[in-house]
């Protein structure tokens, strides 16, 4: 469920702010760039991410003053101002003290709030931060001047499509529903004059004086291939704050909720609490299923945006209502679908047969696919050739068809359910050929 917002008064400026999870230990989201704590909740690998550091800490979050939900201000927010954004927040909610977690730009304002103040702050990390945004001698690994400067230009024409995702999530930059999802999101976080305005603030942001007055603990976590901010960056910041911690990452990714969000949860985890529970892989025979609604894209621009979504949020409810009925759960949503396991392949045959037919008189059409298979279980998420497999299937059914792996038909033997047989196919990245059925 989405946590409940929030206002803390800072001066004048009201800032909006969210709380959630169980602690100790206590953290602080610091958000980069611009957000917006309501929409954020939105996107289902954001939800994942947030759901797992809140699985080990209370967490408090919220927007920046001039954008998401809190007031927007004129004028640009020096970081001075941003650090009394944080105390405030924090003594709304009755933190005396707490861990900052600063993510790209707001890794530069948190190392600075922790270096101000100490006796607030008890540990700090930093992910996909730097000290300085433009190149010197110095600091060779960032942008150069002008380079920032042709970004910055391409912003205020181009802000709010999306074109961003490339860069910040390279990861998930193919799917349709995610840059649906990433151009609204900037579009609600932040106007196209204020994003330049932001940009422009960034710039100039030099933190490395202040990095050997930082006397906290500290973990700097950097994701090796980032395309963003170089990872660099990071290694200058360990390199600097005594006794910190690097930790780098794979991936290309900017944003921390996409790529292995697992990695960084448990680093976080076992930094702050010395042990770590993320990212514990158990194995369970399960039965899993995948759907997805068929020429999405097409029907978003058929209907419209306003309409499409309040077909989706009834398509959504149908499909968590039988996933009740039937002894489903909900693993994840996967943009305009679902990924569900069952602990019968039978029960979630019957399950997949009722979503199927109910969405018609949605005018939906989707395609289902089922395998029953060991699959890693990993907090709330599920993982490994189990889940892949029944995704391939998936991918391999026709609209309106709900298909099986050779697997599931075996292990229903005699429970009336009947199939076509639906040919031998070699699924992609899963090795063999694979004998599938479609339910009748």
């Amino acid at each position: 469920m989405i946590p409940d917002t929030k206002y803390a008064k800072s001066g004048r400026v009201y800032i909006a702010y969210q709380s959630f999870g169980k602690g100790p230990p206590d953290v602080v989201l610091v958000p980069g760039w611009a957000s917006h704590l309501e929409y954020a909740w939105e996107n289902p690998l954001n939800v994942r991410f947030m759901e797992g550091l809140g699985s080990f800490a209370r967490v408090v979050s919220f927007d920046k003053r001039g954008t998401g939900l809190s007031d927007r201000v004129a004028g640009l927010p020096i970081l001075e101002e941003r650090m009394d954004d944080v105390r405030a927040v924090m003594d709304e909610v009755g933190l005396e003290r707490a861990a900052l977690v600063g993510m790209s730009e707001g890794g530069s304002m948190s190392a600075l709030f922790a270096a101000t103040y100490p006796q607030r702050t008890t540990a700090l990390i930093l992910y996909g931060a730097f000290a300085k945004r433009v190149q010197s001698p110095d600091y060779p690994w960032a942008p150069t001047r002008e380079e920032r400067e042709r970004w910055i230009e391409s912003l205020e024409g181009g802000w709010g499509v999306g074109s961003e995702l490339t860069t910040l999530a390279p990861s998930v930059a193919h799917d349709p529903a995610m840059q649906r999802w990433f151009a609204a999101y900037g579009r609600m976080s932040v106007t196209p004059s204020a994003v330049v305005a932001l940009a422009r603030m960034n710039t100039e942001i030099d933190i490395r004086a202040v990095l050997p007055a930082i006397h906290v603990p500290t973990l700097v976590l950097h994701r090796k291939k980032d395309r963003d901010v170089a990872v660099e960056n990071g290694r200058y910041l360990a390199k600097m704050i005594a006794g910190a911690r690097l930790v780098e990452l794979e991936g290309e990714d900017h944003v921390w909720w996409a790529g292995d969000g697992d990695s960084i949860l448990g680093e976080v985890e076992e930094f702050l609490t010395g042990a770590r529970t993320t990212g514990t892989a158990d194995r369970q025979l399960m039965t899993v299923l995948f759907t997805d609604i068929v020429r999405s894209t097409e029907s978003l621009h058929a209907v419209g945006d306003k309409r499409w979504r309040a077909l989706l949020l009834r398509h959504n409810e149908l499909v968590r209502k039988l996933l009740t009925r039937y002894r489903g759960r909900e693993v994840k949503t996967t943009g305009d679908g679902f990924l569900a396991t069952f602990d019968g392949p039978a029960r979630g045959i019957q399950c997949a047969c009722a979503i199927r037919d109910g969405v018609k008189e949605l005018g939906l059409s989707l395609r289902l696919g089922l395998h029953t298979g060991e699959c890693e279980v990993l907090g709330s998420d599920v993982g490994g050739v189990g889940v892949h497999l029944a995704q391939r299937v998936m991918a391999q059914a026709g609209p309106g068809e709900v298909l099986v792996s050779g697997t599931v038909r075996d292990l229903v033997s005699g429970s009336g359910l009947q199939f076509a047989d639906r040919g031998t196919h070699t699924l992609k990245g899963v090795p063999g050929k694979w004998h599938l059925f479609g339910v009748v």
